[in-house]
């Protein structure tokens, strides 16, 4: 027997209200007594002063690019979030910054120290942690190339992507290899006049619009990893967006399938022939990474202290109670802890001292307090916490790839173990004598 609802028939029958269609009201209308995000806060969250161990010059590009992210991206970040598209119209605007490739060198470059990297793309990443991982993929695979590129390569393909008028991606991960990326199975098969490459790459930033993709694959005469260079519309190369992400929704991940991509002899990077090669480039990713989580902390922090000034409850603003001003307190703390470790990372890394311990500590101990920080920030908005308008939400969403990415939590723990101890515990021993890391 089939039952039936008066609901339903009216629902099927175009019974709904006359205004079940309107649009949604403009956040500052529906909720006037506190500011979006589309108006970004201001930076309220050196307390320590950080910027006076920093250069005028480091300071200055600082504020250039905290100026253009809160004027050019905070006022759209909402809605290409929610549509899980990229804003192509803020490429051109992210290039006159002059800090693609950052650490870069040569060829129209930045150059820039690796302090001055992290600090500006934190500024990137206190606004908007997708265009922050949308300059850093672009920027590893600029490193990459002056790293191991020919001088033929570096002159074909720096001056463009400095100016950002050509995109890259760096593709190194697969479907069966995250965290043990050593074990690479797409395969890279010498033919005359270059190389066929085949297989398939996952969670690739930049993949589905790059210019220039930087794929890693297996030689299969030697057996070791090397790096070749993929023009975008190369036959038999797809790249497609993986959708239904809750973080990073703004940064295009993308899984790549190679079937049978030719790549000529001189689209081979000669000094990429080894993981270790690859470990370079990932030493300094691995530094930058570790700003990201500083960077949206840091827009967490500017936001709820804002929200608590102007929202009002039982009479007062909610700034005016202790237990948010407790909250408030642990968050800026946690700020300043976390900037201090990742600037004495950049100073190790400048002076020659950096090991992959250093790096790992630094990358997984930040973004485990800016988990805390943010989590603290979700609960201080209350419902506002939840939508993406007052930024919290997003954040806390953007950070957890963060959290997963170049390492995570718990390989970055064990990088770090194994340098303290001197044993390695990445696999069994029943396994592997070896660590593959």
């Amino acid at each position: 027997m089939t039952l039936h609802s008066n609901f339903q028939d009216e629902t099927d029958n175009g019974g709904k209200p006359s205004y079940f269609h309107s649009p949604p009201l403009d956040v500052s209308v529906a909720f006037p007594q506190a500011t979006p995000a589309s108006i970004f806060p201001p930076f309220a969250s050196d307390y320590y002063q950080f910027d006076d161990l920093l250069s005028l010059e480091e300071q200055a590009l600082r504020k250039k690019v905290r100026q253009c992210m809160e004027t050019e991206v905070a006022p759209i970040m909402t809605e290409y979030w929610e549509k899980a598209e990229f804003p192509f119209e803020i490429v051109p605007k992210l290039g006159t910054l002059g800090i693609a490739g950052f650490t870069t060198k040569g060829y129209g470059c930045p150059g820039l120290s690796i302090t001055n990297s992290a600090i500006a793309n934190a500024e990137v990443a206190r606004v908007d942690a997708s265009c922050s991982t949308f300059l850093l993929v672009h920027s590893v695979a600029m490193l990459t190339i002056e790293t191991c590129g020919s001088e033929e390569q570096k002159q074909k393909y720096l001056p463009s992507m400095a100016q950002l008028k050509k995109i890259g991606c760096w593709a190194l991960t697969e479907p069966d290899f995250g965290s043990d990326a050593s074990s690479v199975n797409t395969t890279a098969r010498k033919v005359e006049g270059g190389w066929i490459l085949e297989g398939q790459k996952r969670w690739i930033g930049n993949s589905t619009f790059a210019d220039v993709l930087v794929i890693f694959a297996r030689n299969t005469t030697t057996n070791q990893i090397n790096g070749y260079i993929v023009k975008k519309d190369s036959p038999g190369l797809t790249a497609t967006k993986i959708a239904n992400k809750i973080g990073l929704r703004i940064a295009q991940n993308g899984d790549i399938i190679l079937k049978k991509v030719f790549v000529p002899d001189e689209d081979r990077l000669p000094g990429l022939n080894s993981f270790e090669d690859t470990n370079k480039v990932l030493a300094v990713s691995r530094v930058m990474v570790a700003w990201q989580p500083i960077g949206i902390s840091m827009g967490v922090y500017d936001m709820c202290l804002r929200y608590l000034k102007e929202r009002n409850q039982f009479g007062a603003p909610l700034a005016a109670f202790q237990l948010n001003q407790q909250k408030l307190a642990l968050m800026l703390g946690n700020v300043q802890a976390m900037t201090l470790v990742g600037w004495r990372l950049c100073k190790l890394y400048e002076k020659g001292k950096m090991t992959p311990g250093h790096a790992s500590l630094g990358k997984s101990w930040i973004s485990l307090k800016a988990r805390e920080t943010v989590a603290l920030g979700r609960e201080l908005l209350g419902g506002n916490g939840i939508l993406a308008d007052f930024l919290v939400a997003k954040a806390f969403c953007d950070l957890e790839p963060i959290f997963t990415y170049e390492g995570t939590y718990d390989i970055n723990s064990l990088v770090t173990g194994r340098e303290i101890t001197g044993f390695a515990s990445f696999k069994p021993s029943v396994m592997s004598k070896r660590s593959r890391l």
